[in-house]
């Protein structure tokens, strides 16, 4: 959303000044274009390979579950047969939280926002008859996160597929639970220590998995700027490397698989921007902050889809236009992962009819709008990449304020991170 204050000045959400007009003196101004180089190659600012979505386009895995392992399972063949090439997997509260589904607790919750699971017997239901070297699978889930690990891998296992190269993904970003959604089980610092014990765990047993998915996406929802909501993921990426590395891993043996769930509403100019000076950022981070040798460990590899706070109750249609620049937004931001909300997500779990419209339009960006032809088509632009560097100044400076502060897991802890973000989320509605 673009403010336009009283004096005239217009302002992006992350308090940058927007100009009339960009030419090349602003680039040359904000640091030049020393941190673009080409794409595929260090800082990663143009993309994290060299040909993008002309080799491979971007993966669609729309969020997806509801009710019984079996209800969930038609859905998900649903989606895979209309196109879609990866999943994203919805538990009901009680299982993000650890509860079992007749447990008196879970009253009026089973089923509700997400699949109920209580064994393993549930996740053989769930991905009966689903080829899990073709599609890979996301488990959005985080208190319960080491848990549901187990299982997938356990029933993985079961139907004979090798664990060490299974790929996929567990969301198990505990710190933004704190901050920004409410189902975490233990207090913070336990909390942290399981997260690592699965990234150590996935180190050496599961290495082509990926055992996180920090989420600015979450902290976004509940009021960041889209400058802090790359920032704060970026503290909490480090904070979780911190602690694993003093288990005596090396940083080149787990960061290559840490991956990213950002979140995309607003201008699309200042979103764009957001991710291009973020991958910049986090290969800088990682090479110069811990000493990565493996290009792979620089990588800012992110799932990003339409955030379900830019979509309104009223006139639900018009979020389908909104799904679309979205989408748009996160084709030309270079993600590996596209997860576009459905119009109807402002007030139910969507339907059969609302995600195949959002399936369609990152199908339709790829075959007749020509977002695959050419990698990061918006580079060069004088705007663009001025506030590329405009951007990842601000998030360097959120960064040193939080490290100023005694970190990020200290600052979870107090509750001054929730408090900001919340007291900013009021001021904008």
């Amino acid at each position: 959303m673009t403010i336009y204050t009283d004096d005239g000045r217009v302002v992006n959400e992350s308090g940058i000044e927007i100009k009339t007009v960009y030419g090349p003196d602003d680039v040359a101004e904000t640091g030049g274009v020393e941190m673009v180089g080409a794409p595929g190659e260090y800082p990663f600012t143009r993309g994290i390979h060299r040909e993008m979505y002309r080799k491979r386009p971007w993966t669609m895995r729309q969020y997806a579950g509801f009710g019984t392992p079996h209800e969930t399972n038609q859905r998900f063949k649903y989606l895979i047969a209309n196109g879609q090439t990866g999943l994203n997997v919805a538990f009901d509260l009680p299982t993000q939280i650890g509860l079992d589904s007749d447990d008196p607790m879970a009253v009026g919750e089973v089923g509700r926002v997400g699949m109920a699971v209580d064994s393993l017997r549930d996740f053989e239901i769930a991905f009966d008859g689903i080829d899990l070297d073709k599609i890979t699978v996301s488990l959005t889930i985080n208190g319960a996160a080491a848990i549901l690990i187990a299982m997938y891998l356990a029933m993985a296992e079961k139907r004979g597929y090798d664990v060490k190269s299974l790929r996929g993904t567990a969301q198990n970003d505990i710190l933004k639970e704190f901050i920004g959604r409410g189902t975490w089980i233990y207090p913070v610092q336990p909390s942290v220590k399981l997260v690592c014990d699965t990234i150590e765990y996935c180190a050496e047993h599961a290495p082509t998995y990926s055992p996180v998915s920090v989420c600015g996406y979450h902290i976004r929802e509940l009021g960041a700027t889209p400058t802090q909501e790359m920032a704060y993921a970026f503290c909490i990426a480090k904070a979780y490397a911190d602690e694993t590395l003093k288990r005596g891993l090396h940083i080149d043996e787990f960061a290559g698989r840490l991956s990213y769930n950002f979140n995309i509403f607003g201008s699309l100019f200042e979103q764009v921007a957001k991710f291009r000076a973020g991958r910049g950022l986090w290969a800088k981070t990682v090479k110069e902050h811990y000493g990565a040798q493996d290009p792979k460990s620089m990588w800012l590899r992110m799932i990003a889809g339409g955030g379900g706070g830019g979509l309104t109750f009223e006139q639900p249609e018009v979020n389908i236009m909104r799904g679309a620049y979205y989408a748009l937004i996160s084709a030309l931001s270079g993600t590996q992962t596209m997860a576009l909300c459905s119009y109807d997500e402002a007030y139910t779990i969507p339907t059969e009819y609302s995600a195949r419209i959002s399936l369609r339009t990152m199908q339709l960006l790829i075959k007749e709008m020509g977002l695959s032809d050419t990698v990061d088509p918006m580079a060069g632009s004088y705007y663009m990449e001025t506030l590329t560097n405009q951007m990842r100044g601000e998030m360097e400076k959120i960064m040193s304020e939080v490290d100023q502060a005694g970190g990020i897991v200290e600052m979870v802890s107090t509750g001054e991170i929730q408090a900001k973000v919340s007291a900013q989320a009021y001021q904008m509605q």
